[in-house]
């Protein structure tokens, strides 16, 4: 189900009109993709962050303007990295009856084994797994069970069980979660004693020269 969200058209693109739409807490966006002219608009940042945050990166957001509806997702978006705060966001309205490839999420569930008992070392290099589907059909997050994992043992994305409404198209060989042997604690290094200066033979004193 779509979430809500109204936006504003955007007659006037100056850069000083711009700024003031920043200032009052709008983020500049546009708007295109399936049957949609494309479309400057701007939206309440907060708005936006809350929706993103509480539905996912690929939630359906059905932007409200003018009294229309146009069903999108969030496809690229520009953050300030001094202020932290959204610069420019650009919405993909989408046909709801076509699929599309999406990242995922990877969330683990449980506490491996091999962690647990054997002190292994859990390592995830997969976050996010790339899917198949319509729209609406997008998983939040896809869960991995780790729990049976034990010191040495992988799941591999041909692991991971697919949904019945997508289809996983992420390479099946790339790991997404391994328990590594626990790290070896390095044996101490005996500290050696310096060895003492070698006496040297036949030298002469200073009083021997003198002599």
């Amino acid at each position: 189900m779509a979430v809500a969200l109204t936006a504003n058209k955007r007659e006037d693109l100056k850069t000083s009109n711009t700024k003031a739409l920043r200032t009052s807490g709008e983020v500049p966006a546009i708007i295109y993709g399936y049957q949609v002219t494309p479309q400057a608009i701007s939206v309440n940042s907060i708005d936006l962050l809350k929706t993103v945050r509480d539905e996912g990166r690929n939630a359906i957001i059905s932007l409200q303007i003018d009294g229309d509806s146009v069903d999108v997702m969030l496809h690229e978006y520009q953050i300030d990295p001094i202020k932290d705060s959204l610069v420019h966001v650009d919405f993909y309205a989408v046909n709801m009856k076509e699929e599309r490839e999406v990242q995922v999420p990877v969330v683990l569930e449980g506490e491996a084994v091999g962690v647990k008992q054997d002190n292994g070392v859990l390592q995830q290099p997969l976050y996010e797994i790339s899917i198949l589907a319509k729209p609406g059909d997008i998983p939040e997050q896809i869960t991995v069970d780790v729990s049976e994992l034990g010191v040495g043992d992988s799941i591999l994305v041909s692991d991971v069980k697919a949904g019945s409404n997508y289809e996983i198209v992420e390479d099946g060989d790339t790991a997404v979660v391994s328990i590594l042997v626990p790290n070896a604690e390095p044996e101490p290094v005996e500290e050696q004693e310096e060895p003492a200066e070698p006496e040297v033979i036949n030298q002469k004193s200073s009083d021997d020269d003198e002599e």
